[in-house]
């Protein structure tokens, strides 16, 4: 059965829109990032980009670790099989109440961004009569212009600037039930050339070593984020990074001597290890020609896909689905022509692709938008219109192994 056929025969099952999630890409993805990172580095999924808990077992399973950042990707992971006490625990904004949840889930490793934030953590620890360990998230000098979204390396809610030296050195100090084990670092996301990665990876371990350095503090961990690059909601295949692993340790080596392999090293990623696992499957619901235009509307929309993406917040509305069926008994298309591919919702900011070369479309065909495993459903619009949400299908080597369907609910008092 061809992938065109398998996802046919989904579609015909649980309807659209549906996500496939396919475990063997996942896992491919996985093996390739570990074969690129430097050896014995430690890798941690980003729950955020997907917190599907079969996708993150996968993941588990290849050896990645869990970074959460909130109660709820929490539980995923914890329902995927990870020890809580093996967690990293990020985010800028960590309320007590959430804080005080992962400690009594057993977590204790966190990223702290701020003197208040350890305060915090520091306080609920003491309450948990445990120890806590956490990195120092730090926002330094960016290593390159590269990356679709910046994180860090101007004024940013995120991390200590590390032209504040009194916190850093505070931070850098042990607390009474809080202890600084390392740094981290995370500058760009989705950074598409390795030259620019490896500017952005060599200027962390600087950033790290100079406030090290200026505290007195020696790393156990040095956690330098992510920005593997993948396409999403295009076709494409993500690349790899032969270059990473000499240049990262000789960075270490440089601005760390006499450590050794004594500094270990974390990196972080969602995208790269999901992105190719997802296909959107969507149905064309309406054709209408107006004005010299052509619009398809599609039971997808910014609420299924991409949902900031209307709004100009997230990325560019550029899906390029391709075709899976025509409508029954309509031709296959011959000429590309350009469609505007809209969702159902009532709003014109409802848009996945103004100009998509598609063919001649029609009512009833089938579209599959390729690479979309991260920051797909979650990261859409999914109560805007109270639709149903799409289905998720987890499927490996042509067998069904998942399927749910999340929902809005109410919580009456």
């Amino acid at each position: 059965m061809t992938d065109h056929q398998f996802l046919r025969e989904l579609a015909a099952r649980y309807g659209t829109p549906l996500y496939a999630y396919d475990l063997a890409a996942v896992r491919r993805a996985a093996t390739a990032l570990r074969d690129d990172v430097p050896s014995g580095a430690r890798v941690y999924y980003s729950l955020k980009a997907n917190p599907h808990p079969r996708v993150v077992e996968a993941l588990r399973a290849e050896g990645c670790e869990a970074e959460v950042s909130s109660v709820g990707e929490l539980h995923a992971a914890r329902a995927a099989g990870h020890a809580p006490d093996r967690v990293l625990y990020t985010g800028p904004g960590k309320s007590t109440g959430a804080l005080r949840a992962a400690l009594a889930a057993g977590v204790r490793t966190f990223s702290v961004e701020s003197p208040t934030d350890r305060a915090r953590l520091d306080t609920l620890a003491r309450e948990a009569d445990t120890v806590c360990s956490y990195l120092v998230r730090l926002n330094g000098p960016a290593g390159s212009e590269s990356g679709s979204l910046r994180m860090t390396g101007a004024a940013s809610p995120f991390g200590v600037d590390v032209a504040d030296g009194a916190a850093i050195r505070s931070l850098l100090t042990p607390a009474e039930h809080t202890r600084p084990i390392g740094t981290h670092t995370y500058f760009a996301t989705n950074v598409a050339d390795e030259k620019g990665l490896l500017a952005e990876f060599e200027q962390a371990v600087r950033t790290s070593a100079a406030v090290c350095r200026e505290s007195g503090f020696v790393p156990d961990l040095l956690d330098l984020g992510g920005g593997f690059a993948a396409p999403q909601a295009v076709p494409g295949e993500a690349g790899r990074h032969p270059g990473l692993a000499e240049a990262v340790r000789g960075a270490v080596a440089a601005h760390f001597p006499g450590a050794g392999d004594a500094v270990r090293l974390a990196f972080e990623s969602g995208r790269y290890l999901v992105a190719a696992a997802g296909t959107l499957v969507t149905e064309v619901l309406d054709v209408k020609e107006t004005r010299g235009r052509t619009f398809a509307v599609l039971d997808a929309g910014v609420h299924t896909l991409g949902g900031l993406s209307g709004l100009g917040r997230l990325r560019a509305p550029d899906a390029r689905p391709y075709r899976l069926a025509p409508a029954a008994g309509g031709p296959l298309p011959t000429e590309p022509s350009p469609v505007s591919l809209v969702g159902p919702l009532c709003t014109p900011l409802d848009v996945l692709n103004r100009s998509a070369d598609i063919g001649d479309a029609r009512t009833g065909d089938l579209l599959a938008v390729p690479n979309v495993g991260a920051y797909g459903l979650t990261a859409s619009l999914v109560g805007f219109l109270s639709h149903p949400l799409p289905v998720e299908v987890v499927h490996e080597a042509g067998t069904v192994t998942s399927v749910r369907r999340l929902g809005l609910t109410e919580t009456r008092p």
